[in-house]
């Protein structure tokens, strides 16, 4: 393969999980049910390039955001998001430990990180002290199981597609 495809064919995955992830923001899907977290992380172990991983995380939550609308959370939510990509950066092999060390992980810090954002945000929503960001948290809780879950079974097709794709040889790896 000459050197201007191989780099071309170096783009084509990222550019991808963009359009597909842009995507299925725009498609109804329940509250907090989004592959968001799991793309985080298998971008960090997939690409093990920090920049690269963050650009397509955030590159997809900002054409998703274009269509959906800016909000005050944002800044918060790509935060936690920039945490699921260098959880992913430690992961070695993506075996199962692995992947539910990970999406337990990325899960409780986008619920912590988003709640506080809530929180700060949300003007006379909540109390400006200890117990105002308590009621925040608690007022998160029934959205915590769609993070959680949505995290463990996306990454856990993305563990079967990547194995598929390895055997097939689609892509290479060192892993």
């Amino acid at each position: 393969m000459n050197k201007p495809t191989k780099n071309i064919n170096n783009y084509i995955l990222p550019v991808v999980i963009i359009l597909a992830l842009s995507l299925t923001r725009l498609i109804p899907h329940p509250w907090n049910f989004s592959p968001m977290l799991a793309v985080g992380i298998f971008s960090g172990f997939y690409f093990r390039q920090l920049y690269l991983s963050l650009f397509v995380v955030i590159v997809s939550m900002f054409i998703g955001d274009l269509f959906l609308g800016f909000h005050s959370l944002m800044f918060f939510t790509y935060i936690a998001l920039a945490i699921a990509v260098l959880i992913g950066l430690y992961i070695k092999h993506f075996k199962f430990t692995e992947i539910l060390y990970s999406g337990l992980a990325s899960s409780v810090c986008f619920f912590v990180i988003t709640n506080f954002g809530a929180w700060l945000t949300h003007g006379e929503m909540y109390a400006k002290d200890f117990s105002g960001l308590m009621q925040s948290y608690v007022m998160g809780i029934p959205f915590f199981h769609n993070t959680l879950i949505s995290t463990f079974l996306y990454l856990l097709l993305f563990k079967l597609l990547f194995d598929l794709a390895v055997k097939k040889k689609i892509f290479k790896t060192s892993f």
